[in-house]
């Protein structure tokens, strides 16, 4: 599903991610580790193609992300759903809207909006809170409409950069859980986070970043051997 080999990118003297290869199979759920400024985030934007890599390679479902012509981002785009760390919620919008403008995005005709937007406001259980705006939301719930905007789109990978780091701990394990949710139907999921706690509660697979190094890689299978890649 996603695949980085031997993917390098420097921003002037600071080398954000160094020489990192692994994969994420289809319909597996990856946890992106290591300490802030461990390269996550850039990462995560590499595989948006809001970065290119100065070098390397990255294939998501066998399309190579980076030769894609500028006209060719969009159509990659709508394979993936996105849940932004600061959520990029509209102030100004209830959430039924909110969730309309994924919608517009990817130039859905608006005859379907009715029962794409019923389905995803009842699977985040936000069907009572459709009518309100954000400033009416708890963080939990925003975080909720920010999973719903980036499923709306029926996505084939969700990326989540640390959609758990502003709750409280009863809180990020119901984002979990709906996380947990997504990829038991089928869709890839990344999910940045520094939370060792939440690492260490789910046996997931795990890919972990020191100063935009590839650490180690451990599957989701604990009796597997940790490969240790490099060391730093």
């Amino acid at each position: 599903m996603v695949t980085f080999k031997n993917v390098s990118k420097s921003f002037g003297d600071i080398k954000a991610v160094s020489d990192v290869s692994f994969e994420v199979k289809k319909g597996e759920f990856a946890f992106l580790t290591g300490p802030s400024g461990s390269g996550k985030t850039t990462l995560l934007k590499l595989i948006l193609r809001e970065y290119l890599p100065d070098s390397g390679e990255i294939l998501l479902d066998e399309i190579n992300v980076t030769t894609l012509k500028n006209k060719q981002v969009p159509i990659l785009r709508q394979k993936i759903g996105t849940v932004f760390q600061d959520l990029k919620v509209l102030p100004e919008r209830t959430v039924k809207e909110n969730i309309e403008v994924a919608l517009a995005v990817v130039g859905l005709s608006e005859g379907e909006w009715k029962s794409r937007l019923d389905d995803i406001l009842k699977w985040v259980n936000l069907e009572k809170r459709a009518q309100l705006f954000p400033a009416q939301l708890s963080g939990g719930e925003l975080q909720r409409v920010s999973i719903a905007r980036a499923l709306v789109v029926n996505p084939q990978l969700i990326l989540a950069d640390e959609p758990t780091g502003n709750l409280d701990w009863e809180t990020s394990l119901g984002i979990m859980d709906l996380l947990l949710k997504i990829n038991k139907e089928g869709k890839t999921v990344i999910m940045a986070t520094h939370n060792q706690m939440i690492i260490d509660k789910y046996n997931k697979k795990i890919i972990h970043l020191v100063n935009g190094k590839l650490v180690k890689e451990k599957g989701e299978d604990k009796k597997v051997k940790t490969r240790v890649l490099e060391e730093v």
